[in-house]
């Protein structure tokens, strides 16, 4: 096969993907010659407008992954995800149920049906991703968590057949060991990166650089596992 050529032109479109009861905003950006696409599932506080969100989303283009930024709350729920109530914070099962839906939509359009989906987990987003792959195993091709806790998702790790890679920050201790817990009950090929020096947020200089070349290698590397076999 030809080496593919460097991507110079991005395609990007706004779309509203129903979910249940409501409509869910997302920036769906597909470079020339996809390899695949991988679906963003951010953490309680953030967003599809994040500034590290929009640098992840980035470097995957420029290695040719197409990047769907969504935000898995609507705007009313996002403004009580951040009152005391924590009305949606920790509902990892309505976040699972609509990245469910989300990957069913892209998975179904004829221009992107083709393509391996993957998941970018970050933060609470970490234990959706991998509910939503253990009930989507024919669908999503990989995962990678960091600053998450895929823990939370208990009795789903065991299902999920989807390459797994978690990233934590050495910094954190409680992170690291609930990754290294999430580790142990997965039974899909899996790995676990720990960044020195990085906390839960990967501020530090140089950290979110360092998370963005692993994820990238590893959904290249699932994705073109996939492309093979398809083929």
């Amino acid at each position: 096969m030809a080496p593919r050529m460097p991507v110079h032109d991005v395609g990007e479109n706004i779309v509203v993907i129903p979910a249940g009861h409501v409509g869910l905003v997302a920036d769906l950006r597909t470079p020339m010659l996809a390899r695949g696409i991988v679906v963003f599932a951010h953490g309680s506080g953030s967003s599809r407008h994040s500034p590290h969100n929009q640098h992840l989303a980035d470097a995957l283009r420029r290695s040719s992954l197409g990047t769907m930024l969504i935000d898995l709350l609507t705007p009313q729920e996002g403004y009580l995800d951040q009152t005391p109530s924590d009305s949606f914070r920790f509902d990892v099962d309505l976040v699972a149920t609509r990245l469910v839906d989300v990957v069913d939509w892209v998975s179904s359009r004829p221009d992107l049906a083709s393509l391996p989906v993957g998941i970018f987990a970050a933060g609470s987003g970490g234990g959706a991703a991998m509910i939503a792959a253990a009930l989507r195993p024919a669908i999503i091709s990989a995962v990678v968590s960091f600053g998450g806790r895929p823990d939370v998702a208990d009795g789903a790790l065991s299902h999920v057949q989807s390459p797994t890679l978690l990233i934590a920050g050495g910094d954190d201790p409680m992170e690291v060991a609930a990754n290294r817990a999430a580790l142990i009950a997965l039974r899909c090929p899996r790995e676990l990166e720990i960044i020195a020096g990085a906390g839960s947020a990967f501020e530090e200089p140089g950290a979110l650089d360092e998370v963005a070349v692993l994820a990238r290698e590893w959904f290249k590397r699932a994705f073109t596992m996939v492309s093979e076999v398809a083929a």
